[in-house]
């Protein structure tokens, strides 16, 4: 996949996804309730969409049908957005900005940006346990599908590594502390959003084994580029990191072991990316180029430094 198709790839997936996540609120257009306004702004702009993309991306592999893969993929997105509304708390990582405009509690303040947050989460669950979904898919499946979700997004996921993140701020702490903040701060979400999309699809075991794995390096992947990108402060448009904040004092691969190992650590999982899709072929050029693009967003930085 070229990079114009690549480009041209994720602009067709996020117009797609955002069309949804607009059907999914269109109950709440009109409203004129301020916690509503401050939902649809965590939301929209929503950046490349990657996360949903990639549920969209591993469930077509496997040959799933983009309407039955798309309401899992916002759930992931509502529940991504959420994290970030609460990220760039006073509380937590007091950031003024995000992707370059103002952080959602500097535009509805602290107390509205929290009810946003809980709105969006408890949002996601309430679409994939809907009739809609209901009467596509198994309840048994969509049982297990909510139960992974909750889990990576709960206390062995995202919030539990969002607490150890909070807990490492200006401390001396080694690298198997900084994964296991990654796997599930950034890491957990992302393969969730993976295996939900091919467990939609109907993947075999196997299949869903090898593609997780895959899920477990992009995951720790991506907030290792992430991380290479604020410690460079990059500011090329498209190619900054999610925060506009420069994390200091957070735990992170550069500043533990430095951008060097850093950048060295970020190319040996891309090669074990590409090795637990090897076997799918041309049927990965998706996930492929995904994998490809979350890691040479660093580099190409790196290099450039």
């Amino acid at each position: 996949m070229t990079h114009s198709e690549f480009a041209e790839y994720l602009q067709v997936q996020r117009s797609a996804i955002d069309r949804a996540l607009e059907r999914s609120l269109r109950v709440y257009h009109g409203q004129t309730l301020t916690v509503f306004k401050a939902m649809r702004y965590g939301l929209f702009p929503g950046g490349k969409r990657i996360r949903p993309t990639l549920t969209l991306a591993a469930g077509e592999m496997f040959g799933g049908k983009q309407k039955d893969l798309l309401p899992f993929a916002c759930a992931v997105e509502m529940i991504h957005a959420y994290s970030i509304i609460h990220d760039d708390l006073p509380a937590m990582d007091d950031d003024d900005l995000r992707r370059g405009q103002p952080t959602a509690h500097k535009v509805f303040g602290e107390g509205m940006a929290l009810l946003a947050g809980d709105g969006l989460l408890t949002e996601a669950f309430h679409l994939i346990s809907g009739p809609q979904v209901l009467r596509k898919l198994p309840a048994e499946l969509v049982l297990q599908l909510i139960h992974e979700l909750s889990h990576a997004a709960g206390i062995a996921g995202l919030v539990g590594g969002q607490a150890v993140d909070l807990e490492a701020e200006n401390q001396d702490v080694d690298v198997a502390t900084v994964e296991y903040i990654h796997v599930r701060k950034t890491g957990a979400l992302i393969l969730a959003a993976i295996r939900i999309g091919a467990q939609v699809a109907g993947a075999k075991p196997g299949d869903l084994r090898r593609i997780s794995k895959f899920g477990e390096y992009l995951g720790l992947a991506f907030q290792i580029a992430d991380d290479i990108l604020d410690a460079l402060g990059v500011t090329v448009t498209g190619e900054r990191a999610e925060s506009d904040h420069n994390e200091l004092k957070k735990a992170t691969y550069p500043s533990v072991v430095g951008i060097v190992q850093a950048t060295e650590r970020l190319q040996e999982l891309s090669r074990q990316c590409d090795r637990e899709l090897a076997p799918y072929g041309n049927m990965a050029e998706r996930l492929q180029a995904i994998a490809e693009h979350v890691v040479a967003r660093a580099i190409r930085q790196r290099e450039a430094q």
